[in-house]
């Protein structure tokens, strides 16, 4: 007789929370720094002028990042709290009702009534809240909002995103200082979205390419405006 082998499968969706908020932080991290440097530079700024906006760039940007995702991912999770406290208390009062509820969902999955009926009377057995979480209300222990881990996820990677424009304006020389900013960050970019699809299990190529194309375009948008700003002042 065969034997049946099962082997744990690593799914790629438990980094979703996490590896969002990394992508996003250093994306923006190098996106606004960099933008900054280039439309400050074009504006002919001096060398200490611009590793002075840089730099509260930087700091302000991480702050922002942090307290923005903190209270985004905080509404989350206080949404999905009060869907649960809902689900437990329809549960304790109408549990034939949700038992209904739990089997139609299986129903339109694809299983007839009848074996619908016992993988929903079963699961409710074991954990009736877990199941009209897990299947009604789509929240698992992957996809739940952790609003501390994305607020120190993207503050951490943003500060490492700005670092790298900001240390280029210490060792480029002021005369081509725009361009290095520019085409160094355009290829962190482009191997910030290679790493992060690789991680995620995505693309690389679209990946990439997505990110290099909007941060090239916020580059030379902030380039013109500085050197508008620069000319009108």
């Amino acid at each position: 007789m065969s034997r049946l082998h099962i082997h744990p499968e690593a799914h790629l969706v438990s980094r979703i929370g996490w590896l969002r908020a990394a992508v996003l932080g250093a994306n923006d991290g190098i996106v606004s720094t960099a933008s900054l440097i280039i439309g400050v530079a074009a504006a002919s700024a001096g060398t200490s002028e611009i590793m002075v906006a840089g730099s509260a760039g930087l700091v302000a940007g991480a702050m922002s990042m942090a307290a923005g995702e903190y209270v985004s991912v905080s509404s989350q999770a206080d949404t999905e709290q009060a869907d649960l406290a809902r689900e437990a208390a329809e549960l304790a009062t109408n549990p034939v009702g949700e038992h209904a509820e739990l089997a139609g969902i299986y129903v339109a999955r694809g299983l007839n009534q009848e074996t619908a009926n016992a993988v929903a009377e079963q699961l409710m057995a074991k954990d009736a809240l877990a199941a009209h979480a897990h299947d009604e209300l789509a929240i698992t222990e992957h996809t739940a909002a952790q609003p501390i881990l994305a607020a120190l996820t993207s503050a951490g990677t943003f500060t490492v995103g700005a670092a790298l424009p900001l240390i280029l304006v210490v060792f480029s020389p002021a005369l081509s200082l725009v361009p290095i900013v520019a085409i160094a960050s355009l290829l962190f970019l482009a191997l910030l979205g290679g790493l992060g699809a690789k991680a995620g299990g995505a693309p690389v190529v679209k990946a990439t390419l997505r990110v290099t194309f909007w941060g090239a375009l916020a580059m030379a948008i902030t380039a013109g405006i500085g050197t508008l700003v620069g000319t009108v002042i």
